[in-house]
């Protein structure tokens, strides 16, 4: 499986990091990865949200200095 790529969402608010995350994972294939790399402290309740809503799967998290990262695997073909 390749590497999955980092999508840097730091400075971002809520509900920017969810948006801008939906739509980039939805030019993406099915079962493709991506960490998204956040510093809005309430991303660890949004991007779970969101993953579960959409159909993506969480598959790691992880606090880092700053923020948190999230790496999310893309649903199938009915996610958006």
């Amino acid at each position: 499986m390749p590497r999955p790529a980092t999508y840097d969402l730091k400075g971002l608010n809520c509900p920017l990091p969810v948006l801008k995350a939906r739509k980039r994972l939805a030019a993406m294939r099915p079962g493709s990865r991506l960490w998204l790399e956040t510093t809005d402290p309430l991303a660890v309740i949004d991007i779970p949200a969101f993953c579960a809503d959409a159909g993506h799967q969480l598959v790691e998290t992880a606090a880092v200095d700053g923020g948190h990262r999230f790496l999310v695997e893309r649903g199938g073909p009915a996610s958006s």
